[in-house]
């Protein structure tokens, strides 16, 4: 295929790559100029989607994905493809999908899980939302990015899927980190936590995947200062869409709100931003009740 990528920063830069060392030809653009191993470089978001068979980006947000799909899609040929890789809010994907629809292409809202590794690996997981006609015809490049890709859908559905698994996630998280720290001041040991907990009705990936307390369970950022797999940041922009959700379909998510409280605290009043969202066991270790 000829594929126009455009977004080529920590997440782009490798699916790019991961695409055309399969094979494919690819134009890829970042405002940033940022290139890419096997990626021709283009002067612009309409110029890397002009030609293109499937056009996907991987941007920071709502509005810029809304603002991209604007400048692109006019340059588009019907019957092609728009792939929106970037985690952005349910309505904005549903928007441009209805955009992309008066111009005759095809859209996907298709948000990934498996972090900068996953983007590197090939491994990601992709939850996509759009047609069966357009999933279709973007499988052949889930396959390349990466190990799993589900069809959720209609349109905006992906991004659903995305929002709430990530509000489970940043529940759960906070819950094995105050757990930890409980277990601490209980005098509890931390493996023999550990192995009860990953081993019963605690289990959790937070616990046996991601273990947030350092040097127990398999390797985690924990075990390396907390650097960021997955960013505090990033998870509070999840929690935050997780919210803006809920109050869009006025469903009830007290959990992820308190969740999304905590993680906004962490972040923007504490040491939280730039450290990874595991990094909320050292938080709770210096805290009490007071």
């Amino acid at each position: 295929m000829n594929i126009g990528f455009i977004g080529l920063g920590n997440m782009g830069a490798p699916m790019a790559k991961n695409l055309a060392a399969a094979g494919h030809v690819v134009l890829g653009y970042d405002p940033a100029g940022i290139t890419t191993e096997g990626v021709t470089a283009a002067a612009s978001a309409e110029a890397a989607a002009t030609g293109a068979n499937v056009v996907i980006t991987m941007l920071p947000n709502g509005k810029i994905a809304q603002t991209v799909a604007d400048q692109v899609l006019p340059v588009m040929g019907k019957g092609t493809v728009l792939l929106d890789c970037s985690t952005i809010d349910v309505a904005t994907a549903r928007r441009i999908d209805s955009r992309a629809e008066d111009h005759g292409i095809g859209f996907l809202d298709a948000p990934v899980s498996g972090g900068v590794g996953g983007a590197e690996a090939g491994t990601l997981t992709f939850m996509v939302g759009g047609s069966a006609e357009s999933f279709a015809e973007a499988t052949p490049l889930f396959d390349i990015m990466g190990r799993t890709a589900v069809h959720c859908g209609g349109a905006g559905n992906g991004q659903s899927a995305k929002i709430c698994n990530n509000m489970i996630l940043g529940i759960t998280m906070i819950g094995t980190c105050e757990a930890f720290a409980l277990a601490d001041k209980l005098g509890l040991d931390r493996q023999a936590m550990f192995d009860v907990v990953s081993t019963s009705s605690g289990y959790s990936w937070t616990m046996n995947a991601y273990c947030p307390a350092p040097g127990i369970g398999p390797q985690s950022p924990a075990d390396n200062g907390y650097a960021p797999g997955f960013a505090a940041d990033l998870m509070l922009k999840d929690l935050r869409l997780s919210q803006q959700a809920a109050q869009d379909v006025d469903a009830d998510t007290p959990m992820g709100a308190a969740a999304t409280e905590l993680y906004k605290i962490f972040v923007e009043q504490e040491d939280g931003s730039g450290r990874d969202f595991s990094a909320m066991l050292p938080r709770f270790e210096g805290r009490t009740r007071s």
